[in-house]
């Protein structure tokens, strides 16, 4: 499941590199980007039917499009559901790896905190992200470490048992409350180290707007939201 927003430079190269791992399909959920994403994944959509679906939307925003996305996918024939940005900051190639561990548990994490990960980023992105996993580690508990990373693996079932109608987040907390959500209804974790390198150009859109929400979601979903 890949959130699209003014991918024209990657989309095609990173749905080739994902459709080159066997019996793996492709959601791409757009928000009607003005610089042609869609078309692309419409005609990627033609040239191999039955692999890659496109769900066009003309609301914006991570938080919904996850939603979006991860409602169309798990009520597809499949195992599993990844979900991953298509900027390329994380690494297709790491597909089977989750693969090797999702049968041992309902989630796995491709984490930029635990031994052996790598993250690229610039230093203000880097305090802000370490310090809303610090944060949310505080509230909803340590046996996570990467609370906020978009590359994760979900076995369906797990999907299955999530009622997004009641989710709050509708930003990038919205990977946060997802897998806080998980954790309540008794489902199993591990993270594995990936090699994140941060894509986005100019500033962040992690401004003072998300980190409000963020903070004011972790609350409400720890006072029982």
């Amino acid at each position: 499941m890949l959130p699209t927003y003014n991918e024209k430079v990657n989309i095609e190269r990173m749905v080739r590199e994902i459709l080159k791992h066997d019996g793996v399909s492709v959601v791409v959920v757009d928000d009607s980007s003005p610089d042609g994403t869609g078309e692309i994944a419409d005609r990627l959509a033609a040239e191999n039917k039955g692999r890659i679906h496109v769900i066009h939307r003309k609301e914006r925003g991570r938080g919904t499009a996850g939603i979006a996305g991860l409602k169309y996918a798990r009520e597809q024939e499949v195992d599993c559901v990844f979900e991953m940005d298509a900027d390329f900051s994380h690494n297709p190639r790491d597909i089977p790896r989750f693969l090797d561990r999702i049968g041992d548990f309902d989630v796995v994490i491709g984490s930029r905190l635990v031994k052996q990960s790598k993250s690229v980023r610039s230093p203000v992105r880097r305090i802000i992200g370490n310090g809303a996993n610090l944060y949310a580690s505080l509230f909803m508990g340590w046996h996570i470490r990467d609370w906020c990373g978009g590359y994760k693996c979900y076995r369906r079932a797990a999907l299955r048992g999530l009622d997004f109608d009641r989710f709050r987040s509708k930003g990038y907390s919205i990977g946060m409350e997802t897998l806080y959500r998980l954790g309540k209804n008794g489902c199993t974790f591990v993270e594995i180290p990936i090699e994140f390198t941060d894509q986005r150009q100019g500033k962040s859109k992690f401004g003072l707007r998300e980190i409000t929400g963020y903070a004011a979601n972790v609350l409400w979903l720890r006072l029982g939201g």
